[in-house]
């Protein structure tokens, strides 16, 4: 079973089976608290999959679902500096604490992988997520399986400004579907696809940075 949380938008949690069918999802769009939902969110689906796995009851169903994990997904944005770390951070948490290993994923490729799979996608597209400040982050794909093949990575275009071509659909989405995180993770494992560092991606630099050093004199 593989965990996935994305919180490079709203807060998305989700549990798939080897199978890539899902066992439990938790989701918001809210962009304000994904601190606030995601403990409540990690524990609903663990009980929720635990149950669905072994039949135990609600009582050990999250122990359950915590022993069964083979593997935890992270969605690496792009996404703001401080939601998208709170979701990272708790993948590594609970892939350090039972020991599984930690795939990270562009959360814009599970949109991606989603459109593609439902035929909505063919050829060129993009998928837009809100970057704040009026921008728009921007990954532009081109269709195909077991997963679409990046042509621009993401960049931030101006809101005002961006303008999807005739011939390249934009899919903008709120959240980030965190069960397809998972089933792209499982299609570049069996394809042997190399997946990225678990390494936020960040397209512009933080608002807070490092003061120099004030100068003492006598």
């Amino acid at each position: 079973m593989l965990l996935a949380i994305d919180t490079s938008a709203g807060t998305a949690v989700a549990i798939v089976d080897d199978d890539g069918r899902m066992l439990a999802s938790r989701s918001t769009p809210d962009t304000r608290r994904h601190a606030e939902v995601i403990g409540p969110f990690l524990a609903e689906v663990l009980a929720e999959a635990g149950a669905a796995h072994a039949g135990v009851a609600h009582a050990g169903a999250a122990h359950a679902g915590a022993a069964a994990l083979t593997g935890v997904v992270a969605g690496i944005g792009p996404g703001p500096f401080t939601g998208l770390r709170v979701g990272i951070a708790a993948a590594r948490a609970v892939a350090l604490a039972r020991g599984v290993p930690l795939h990270a994923v562009p959360s814009h490729d599970a949109v991606a992988l989603a459109q593609v799979v439902g035929g909505v996608a063919a050829g060129r597209f993009s998928v837009v997520t809100d970057a704040r400040r009026r921008e728009v982050a921007v990954t532009v794909y081109t269709a195909q399986l077991p997963v679409p093949v990046v042509l621009e990575p993401p960049h931030l275009i101006a809101r005002a400004a961006f303008v999807p071509a005739h011939d390249v659909p934009a899919f903008e989405v709120a959240e980030i579907p965190a069960v397809e995180l998972a089933r792209v993770a499982q299609a570049r494992l069996a394809a042997g696809i190399r997946l990225p560092e678990a390494a936020p991606l960040y397209l512009r630099a933080p608002d807070v940075t490092l003061s120099s050093p004030k100068r003492v004199t006598g």
